[in-house]
C-alpha cells in the first residue's frame, strides 16, 4: 500500500499561502491541440501513470504521514482545462498567464495535478502547462509523467501490452491510527540515530554548517569512520541579495532557449561539463542583474543544486532528491575565470556526492514525528527565511531527449521548466531542460523581488555570448 515518505510529506507540510510546492513545465507546441483529443490520450495512458491517479488519504489527527489511494473515476474535465490569450498572444502574455497559474495551490481532495491548454499563441503555436505537486513526484518522476503524454512520432503509440498495476487499498482508520502510534513511539530512537549518523555530514547541512566547530567535527568524524578521503565542502554563508528572504504569494515567469551546440562548444573549448557551462551562464546573468540592482557582492552567491539520489543508486520510494550548496562566482568579472571557478566548485561537490551521497534531507525528515512535522516545518521555514537564508537561489539542469517529440500529433517545439521558490531558497529559481538541440530555461521569481524576470532571461543569452567570445579568443 503506498504511503507518503517523510520527505514526500515535507512538501505538503511546508506549504503556506506563499510557499507553494508545485513543479511544472510549459510545453510550446506546433499547431492547436484539441482538448477532447488530449483527454482521450489521457484516458488511455493514465492507468500506466500511478502519480496521476492517486489522491491523499490523511491519517486521523495527523498522527502519521498520509497514504495514497487510487482514484478510479478521474474527472478529466476538472484536471484538463483550457484558456485563450488575448491578441497578440506573445511570449510575455503566455509567461504572465503561467505565472498566475503556478502560484495557485492544488486541491488536496483530488489527485494533485492539472493541465492547461493555452490557445491563441502567436505563430500558429499553443501552450501546454502541466503542474503536479512535489509530494507526488520528484524531478525524475515528473519527467516520467511528462513522458506519458509524449510520443516519438506524430501518431500516438498504442498502450503497453501488459496490464497496468493497481495499488492496494490503504488501511482502515483504526489501523492507520495504530500504525501512527507505533511510529510515534519509535521516533525518539530514529531521531537519536539521525543525530549520530549526521555528525560526519554536518558540513552538508545548510545553517548547521556555519556553526563554530561543525566543519571540524564532521571532518574528524569522517576520518574516524575511515572516510578521510571524502573531500570537505567550503563554508558558504549566503550574502544578502534583493531576492533573499521570505517570498510573497505572487510569481513572475520568463523563459529563454539557448542553442545546445553553443553550450557544447564552450564545454569542449574549456574542458568542462555542460552543467558547468549552465552554472557559469547563470553566474554571468546574475552578475549583470546585480550590478544594475544594488551592486555585486564581494563573495560568491550560494546556489542550491538538486541531486537525484536515484542516480546515486540510493534505494527507496517516493521523492529521492537532495540538495547540495555550491558557490556561484558572481564576484569574478572575467567570463573564462568565472567558468574556471564554477568548474572547481562543482567538481568538488560532485566528488563528495559520488563518494557520500547527501541523504541528510531524507533522513532528517524521517527522524521527525509526523504529528509535529507540519507546524515544525512551517515554523522553521519562516524563521530561517527571515533571519538566515542558507542559499540565494536554486539552479537545476535536467538532461532531456535529443530528438523530436509529439503530443496528439503536435510537434513539441520547446519545454520550459517552471519550478519552486520558497522563503528558505529565496525568490529565484533557474531550471534548464535540454531538448532536441536546445537548452530551454525557465526563470521563476517572486514578483516583489524581481518584477521583470525577462531581464534575467536576456542576461542568460548575454552570458553565453560572453563565454563564446572568450572561447573565440583562445589560442589555436
Amino acid at each position: 500500500m503506498p504511503q507518503l515518505t517523510a520527505l514526500d510529506a515535507q512538501f505538503l507540510n511546508v506549504e503556506t499561502a506563499t510557499n507553494v510546492a508545485n513543479i511544472a513545465g510549459l510545453a510550446v507546441l506546433e499547431g492547436d491541440l484539441n482538448r477532447a483529443d488530449l483527454q482521450a490520450l489521457l484516458e488511455r495512458r493514465l492507468p500506466y501513470v500511478p502519480a496521476l491517479r492517486r489522491r491523499l488519504a490523511p491519517v486521523p489527527f495527523g498522527l502519521d504521514h498520509p497514504y495514497w489511494v487510487q482514484e478510479d473515476d478521474l474527472d478529466l474535465d476538472y484536471h484538463v482545462r483550457e484558456i485563450g490569450l488575448p491578441p497578440p498572444g506573445d511570449d510575455r502574455q503566455l509567461a504572465e498567464q503561467v505565472s498566475r497559474l503556478h502560484a495557485r495551490r492544488l486541491d488536496r481532495g483530488r489527485p494533485l495535478w492539472e493541465i492547461y491548454l493555452i490557445h491563441n499563441l502567436a505563430g500558429g503555436r499553443m501552450g501546454l502547462y502541466t503542474k503536479i505537486h512535489h509530494a507526488a513526484v520528484d524531478g525524475i518522476g515528473g519527467a516520467d509523467v511528462l513522458a506519458a503524454l509524449l510520443d516519438v512520432t506524430p501518431e500516438p503509440a498504442p498502450p503497453p501490452p501488459v496490464a497496468p498495476e493497481r495499488d492496494e487499498p490503504p488501511p482502515g482508520q483504526a489501523e492507520m491510527l495504530a500504525r501512527g502510534l507505533a511510529r510515534l513511539a519509535l521516533n525518539p530512537a530514529q531521531a537519536a540515530r539521525f543525530a549520530a549518523a549526521a555528525v560526519p555530514h554536518l558540513d552538508e547541512i545548510p545553517v548547521v554548517s556555519w556553526l563554530p566547530g561543525s566543519r571540524l567535527l564532521s571532518g574528524l568524524a569522517r576520518r574516524l569512520a575511515g572516510d578521510g578521503g571524502v573531500p570537505g565542502l567550503p563554508s558558504l554563508p549566503a550574502p544578502r541579495t534583493p531576492f533573499s528572504g521570505p517570498v510573497s504569494q505572487h510569481r513572475r515567469f520568463a523563459f529563454v532557449s539557448l542553442p545546445l551546440e553553443e553550450v557544447k562548444a564552450v564545454r569542449k573549448a574549456f574542458g568542462v561539463t555542460v552543467n558547468d557551462v549552465v552554472m557559469a551562464v547563470c553566474a554571468g546573468a546574475l552578475r549583470g542583474w546585480l550590478a544594475a540592482h544594488g551592486g555585486v557582492p564581494d563573495r560568491p552567491l550560494v546556489a542550491g543544486v538538486p541531486f537525484s539520489l536515484r542516480e546515486a543508486g540510493v534505494p527507496g520510494r517516493g521523492n529521492q532528491v537532495t540538495i547540495m550548496t555550491a558557490p556561484l562566482a558572481v564576484h569574478v568579472a572575467e567570463p573564462a575565470a568565472r567558468l574556471a571557478e564554477v568548474r572547481h566548485a562543482m567538481h568538488r561537490i560532485k566528488d563528495r556526492f559520488s563518494l557520500a551521497p547527501a541523504r541528510w534531507l531524507r533522513e532528517f525528515s524521517e527522524s521527525m514525528p509526523a504529528a509535529l512535522m507540519g507546524l515544525a516545518s512551517r515554523s522553521a521555514f519562516a524563521l530561517v527565511g527571515e533571519t538566515a537564508p542558507p542559499i540565494n537561489l536554486i539552479i537545476s539542469n535536467v538532461p532531456g531527449p535529443q530528438f523530436p517529440l509529439y503530443v496528439c500529433g503536435g510537434l513539441l517545439l520547446t519545454h520550459y521548466p517552471v519550478s519552486v521558490i520558497t522563503d528558505v531558497s529565496g525568490g529565484l529559481n533557474i531550471t534548464a531542460f535540454s531538448y532536441n538541440g536546445s537548452l530551454d530555461i525557465g526563470v521563476v521569481t517572486d514578483r516583489a523581488m524581481i518584477p521583470d524576470p525577462w531581464e534575467l532571461a536576456g542576461g542568460l543569452r548575454t552570458a553565453l555570448d560572453d563565454l563564446l567570445n572568450a572561447e573565440a579568443a583562445l589560442p589555436r
